[in-house]
């Protein structure tokens, strides 16, 4: 009897992780199509050629996970102090400090990358480039809220 209530309690932890990986798997589908139509809305906002996305997307999505990590840095660090009971003022503020700097250091991220984007796309495609980045978020945030 003990030897069925242990394979019945495995089969029950693996069906368990099994679920686990379907549901991030999905997210990971979700995330990869929705960075799939936001680079796709990015190139027809800005008129960019095929040879011109085949050099761009590539620093792009560097850029993006650069941002991406900072922000997700900053989060993990918030998550630490909710999450904890005993947090010390040097903690409070060096989290404080970190959610701080996360938009400059996004910023010194775009700068850096810009100037390789300047020697891929025109002048008009770089303003154009920032204009799409808005407008994707925008239409995003309009579609959320419906």
């Amino acid at each position: 009897m003990r030897r069925y209530y242990k394979i019945t309690l495995l089969l029950l932890m693996l069906a368990s992780c099994v679920c686990n990986m379907q549901a991030q798997d999905k997210k990971r589908q979700w995330t990869k199509e929705m960075l799939e139509y936001k680079h796709d809305f990015i190139v027809k906002e800005t008129g960019m050629t095929q040879a011109q996305r085949d050099k761009f997307m590539p620093l792009y999505e560097a850029m993006e996970k650069e941002i991406y990590n900072v922000n997700h840095n900053a989060r993990e660090q918030a998550k630490k102090i909710n999450a904890s009971n005993n947090v010390s003022d040097d903690e409070y503020a060096k989290a404080a400090k970190t959610m701080a700097e996360v938009k400059s250091k996004e910023g010194e991220i775009e700068t850096r990358y810009f100037n390789q984007f300047a020697k891929i796309l025109s002048k008009k495609q770089l303003f154009l480039l920032k204009q799409a980045e808005i407008k994707f978020y925008r239409q995003m945030t309009e579609k959320k809220k419906k």
